[in-house]
C-alpha cells in the first residue's frame, strides 16, 4: 500500500504523466486525496502566476489607500488625492445656518442642510502647507502640533514622533501665556536659555484653541489649522478647508504635514553629511600639499 502511495507521489511531480489518475484510485487513502488536491491547486496556481503576473493591475496593499492605516501609515503629499480625502469624510462640512460667510469662497455646495467643502481647493492648500512645514524643518525649525480633544491626543503625538526632535504635541490643554508671559510661566533662567517660541504651529481644531491662535499672531509665528465651515479661515494665516470633526481627515492632514517635515529633516541631516565630508576632504588635501612642501 505504502509503495503504491509513494508511486502515486513519484507521478504526480512527473512532467510526462497523468496525475488524474492519483486521484481517481479506489485504493487512495481520504487523506491523500486531500493532500493530492491541495498540491495541484497550488502546483496550478504557481503557473498561473508565473504566466500572468506580470498584466494587470500595479496596485497592492502597501500601495492602495487604506482608510484605517491613515495614523501609522499616511500618503505624502505627492500621492494624496481627492478621493482619499473624500473616503475619510473631510468634504463634510456643519449645517448651512453655521456658514461663516468668510468661508464661502470653499464652499462645493449644500446637501441636506450640511454644507459641502469643496476639496478642489482644500488639496492644494494642503499641498502648499506641506511645502512649508517642509521649508521650516529643512531651516532646523520648531514645529508644534496641537490638538486638544481627547481623541485628537495619539494623531498630534504620532505627527510629533515622526518628525523628531524638533518637534512637540499639545493634546490636552494649551496654557494661556505660553508664548506671552513666558517669564511667569517658566522660570526666567528657562525663558532665557531655552527657545521657547516656536517657528510654526499646526492646530487640528483651531475654534477651541483661539487663545493660542492670539498668542502666535502676537508672537508672529505662522499657522496652519483644520478650518471647518463654522470657522473664519483668516484666524491662521495658512487654513486648509476640511471637516474638523473627523478622525480619519485630521490623521490624514497631520500625516502629510508630519511626512512633509520628516523629508525636512532628512534633508537637511543630508545637507550637513555632504558639507561635513566635503570639508574632511578639504582638510586632507590641504594636510597633503602641506607635507608635499616639506
Amino acid at each position: 500500500m505504502l509503495r503504491r502511495i509513494a508511486l502515486k507521489q513519484k507521478r504526480l511531480f512527473s512532467t510526462n504523466t497523468n496525475t488524474d489518475y492519483a486521484l481517481f484510485d479506489a485504493d487512495t487513502p481520504e487523506g491523500m486525496r486531500h493532500i493530492v488536491n491541495l498540491k495541484l491547486k497550488r502546483k496550478r496556481m504557481e503557473f498561473i502566476k508565473s504566466q500572468f503576473g506580470h498584466l494587470g493591475s500595479s496596485q497592492t496593499r502597501d500601495n492602495t489607500f487604506q482608510p484605517h492605516h491613515t495614523l501609522h501609515r499616511p500618503p505624502s503629499s505627492s500621492s494624496l488625492t481627492l478621493s482619499s480625502l473624500m473616503s475619510a469624510g473631510a468634504h463634510f462640512g456643519h449645517s448651512t445656518s453655521l456658514l461663516n460667510p468668510a468661508f464661502t469662497p470653499y464652499v462645493y455646495g449644500t446637501r441636506a442642510g450640511i454644507t459641502i467643502i469643496n476639496l478642489d481647493t482644500t488639496l492644494p492648500l494642503l499641498r502648499r502647507a506641506a511645502a512649508l512645514i517642509r521649508a521650516v524643518a529643512l531651516q532646523d525649525g520648531t514645529i508644534i502640533f496641537v490638538g486638544t480633544r481627547p481623541e485628537l491626543k495619539p494623531i498630534v503625538k504620532k505627527a510629533s514622533e515622526r518628525v523628531g526632535e524638533n518637534s512637540y504635541y499639545v493634546g490636552e490643554r494649551w496654557l494661556p501665556g505660553t508664548l506671552t508671559n513666558r517669564v511667569q510661566i517658566f522660570s526666567p533662567t528657562t525663558a532665557m536659555t531655552t527657545k521657547i517660541i516656536p517657528d510654526l504651529v499646526v492646530f487640528l481644531n483651531p475654534i477651541t484653541n483661539l487663545t493660542a491662535i492670539r498668542e502666535c499672531a502676537v508672537q508672529h509665528v505662522p499657522t496652519i489649522g483644520i478650518i471647518d465651515s463654522n470657522a473664519d479661515p483668516r484666524i491662521v494665516m495658512y487654513p486648509i478647508p476640511a471637516n474638523d470633526e473627523s478622525l480619519a481627515t485630521a490623521e490624514i492632514i497631520a500625516g502629510v504635514l508630519s511626512i512633509s517635515a520628516r523629508e525636512g529633516v532628512q534633508t537637511r541631516a543630508a545637507e550637513l553629511e555632504k558639507r561635513r565630508k566635503e570639508a574632511e576632504a578639504e582638510e586632507k588635501r590641504a594636510r597633503e600639499v602641506k607635507f608635499d612642501l616639506l
